[in-house]
């Protein structure tokens, strides 16, 4: 399958595929962006993620200044929808380093995340956000995403602390 244009990225990036040899940089920008909305988390466990999940079929991109310094991603994987059973893209991550955040750089691998899907045969394309995530849910919104199911999740943590204590 031949590499969708990208044409959106501003002129003073560019565009490269990853490969396995970027585990440990996949691994620093995982924690970048989950950092930036659960401070103080531990994360030492995306390198296990990225062990498990990044191959030849979870593409890699990364954006890159002209002196070839990383700034964004994006890690592509496959779903199965739920109620379809159709196979589909869907986005592992998306991260754009604060400092270059509002270039139209998120829009622009957003893009590319779709030409790619398409050129698959996919006919969506999915990804996860949390709700507290208002820059990511307002360019996606922008961009024609529509909420279509709700995670929900239920901590044992005071359970779990309650039965020890007991």
């Amino acid at each position: 399958m031949s590499e969708p244009n990208l044409a959106e990225l501003p002129s003073d990036y560019r565009l490269r595929i990853g490969s396995g040899l970027d585990r440990a940089l996949l691994v620093k920008f995982m924690q970048q962006t989950y950092q930036e909305l659960y401070p103080g988390c531990n994360l030492t466990h995306f390198a296990i993620t990225v062990e498990q999940y990044l191959s030849s079929e979870t593409p890699l991109w990364w954006v890159e200044q002209e002196d070839a310094t990383p700034i964004a991603c994006l890690w592509l994987g496959t779903a199965i929808d739920q109620v379809q059973g159709d196979r589909h893209a869907y986005i592992f991550l998306l991260y754009v380093s604060p400092d270059h955040r509002r270039r139209g750089i998120g829009s622009a691998l957003m893009q590319y995340a779709e030409t790619w899907a398409k050129a698959r045969g996919d006919r969506q394309i999915g990804l996860q956000v949390f709700q507290t995530n208002q820059p990511a849910l307002n360019l996606y919104a922008k961009l024609g995403y529509r909420t279509q199911s709700i995670w929900m999740v239920k901590s044992f943590c005071i359970l779990l602390l309650f039965l020890l204590h007991s």
